[in-house]
This record gives C-alpha cells, structure tokens and sequence, in this order.
C-alpha cells in the first residue's frame, strides 16, 4: 500500500489507521531519512491505538514505552546501536514477549535480528511536506 500525504497531520493519520489493524506483536521496521516522518507516524500509531501520552522521538533514550491503549507501544530508535548483539543486550526479546507494538525507526541496522515486520518506508516527495509511504509484509495488514 502507498500513500502521499502532504503535511504532517496526513503522515499522522496513516499511523493511526494502520494502528487500528495491527495485531499484538507487531513489529514496524522503519526506512526512511532522518526527518522524514518516522515520529510523525508514530504519533499516529499511539492515537489509532487509543494512548494518550505524547510521543517523542527515543532518540537518547533508545526505547519510550508507551501504555494505557489497546496494546502498549514500544518506540525504538537505533540510530545509536552499531549491531543486533546490542539491540538483543537492551532487551529485545522481553519487548516480543509483552504483546505490545513495536515500531523501529533505524531497523535496517539491526535487520539481520528482524523477522516477519511491517516494512514502513517513508520518503520526501516533490513538494516540501509531501511524504510516500509504503506499507508492505507482515501478516493480515
């Protein structure tokens, strides 16, 4: 699935559709250039699934958990880890076990530990604020 959204309020409300569809265990692999949207759609994905908090980027924290909706989020961003050995090291599979949502922005440096995702691919478009998202893998999405 493709989508062109042209502010930042559209990127949200992709999110939060997808969000309404996901089923516990997800994992959404992100790809995309800094700045493209990746928090945006997130912020969507906390609304669809019902989580009041605000949603930040984990940038220095590596993961925000997020409760309180229809299943917990769990936002990771690995743009600091150099290797799955570390994403495993912080606790990866204790975030699987719980049932919650995982989106992963930076995946495709850990992608080797990445199996059975939603591939989330945003991209800039012609103009400004337009952003291309492409929705693929997973299963029932």
């Amino acid at each position: 699935m493709t989508y062109n959204t042209h502010c930042e309020a559209e990127t949200e409300a992709v999110g939060e559709a997808l969000a309404k569809r996901l089923y516990p265990g997800a994992v959404l692999a992100f790809a995309g250039d800094l700045g493209a949207g990746k928090t945006a759609f997130t912020r969507g994905l906390a609304r669809g699934l019902g989580i009041a908090a605000r949603v930040t980027s984990p940038t220095f924290t590596i993961v925000n958990e997020y409760e309180g909706g229809r299943l917990p989020l769990f936002h990771f961003d690995l743009y600091r880890l150099g290797s799955s050995e570390e994403l495993f090291d912080i606790g990866w599979e204790d975030y699987l076990r719980r049932g919650g949502i995982c989106a992963v922005e930076w995946s495709e440096r850990v992608s080797d530990a990445l199996e059975g995702v939603i591939t989330i691919e945003i991209r800039r478009g012609e103009g400004e604020n337009e952003r291309v998202i492409t929705i693929s893998g997973g299963r029932g999405v």
